[in-house]
């Protein structure tokens, strides 16, 4: 397995952010990581990019250890997080291949032309960052993601501020790159879930609730959409029935 979680603890004082949670992903599908604001999603992915350490338990990317073996899980990672940091005074251009030599990418000018292509840049190359719309500094976030053809990538509402032709375009090439990498997605959007992703892990309060196929977890709530599907594992006062009860962990 590309990702593997077995028992993840994280505490903050007294707050218990993630209560061992444990699961795996690997190459070849697309895994949607969904969860309510403050549920525990974005500390299990800082754990796994080595921004935080755990409390307790084991993570591990593409069999490097995240607390012995940092650097080598960095290596292997393609990391968009919620809140996009970028040089807003770099060009697009000149941004890409600062990223391009931190990497030491031998083939530079080519992976950049194909990564421009790739994430819709084109006109926008040569404009600065900061001059960019929400949708386009995001694309950028993404180019940088990918520029090193990770082995694994972790994105984080990736399609936040994109209009909506933007977005067929983003999911699209997320499905491409799933194919071959291990790519776990992060978004409150259930269309996005239903257009990209094969799994779905659901935690809340720190716990996971359901980890299934989405096809599967479709069909033990045949006559709920995906949003009302959410909304009864991760809310105990919605139809009287929680995660646990459920079943789908």
């Amino acid at each position: 397995m590309s990702i593997s979680v077995s028992n993840l603890t994280k505490d903050y004082g007294k707050h218990t952010a993630l209560n061992g949670i444990s699961f795996e992903a690997s190459a070849g599908k697309v895994l949607g990581f969904l969860g309510p604001n403050g549920a525990g999603k974005s500390t299990t992915m800082k754990i796994l990019t080595c921004f935080i350490p755990q409390t307790s338990g084991k993570a591990s990317v593409c069999g490097f250890d995240v607390v012995e073996a940092p650097l080598d899980v960095r290596r292997v990672i393609g990391y968009l997080p919620e809140h996009n940091p970028l040089y807003l005074e770099m060009y697009v251009k000149e941004a890409l291949g600062f990223i391009c030599d931190i990497h030491k990418i031998a083939n530079k000018q080519e992976r950049i032309k194909e990564v421009i292509e790739l994430t819709g840049l084109d006109n926008e190359q040569f404009k600065k960052i900061g001059a960019l719309s929400k949708g386009y500094r995001q694309r950028v976030g993404l180019a940088q993601a990918i520029l090193p053809d990770p082995q694994v990538l972790i994105l984080d509402e990736p399609t936040s501020g994109l209009d909506p032709n933007q977005v067929v375009g983003i999911r699209s090439l997320i499905r491409k790159l799933g194919k071959t990498k291990t790519v776990i997605l992060s978004t409150h959007i259930m269309q996005e879930v239903e257009a990209v992703c094969d799994h779905v892990i659901i935690i809340n309060k720190g716990e996971i609730v359901a980890n299934s196929d989405l096809n599967d977890l479709r069909s033990k709530y045949p006559d709920k959409s995906l949003e009302k599907i959410f909304i009864t594992l991760t809310n105990s006062n919605q139809d009287g029935i929680s995660g646990r009860e459920a079943g789908l962990n």
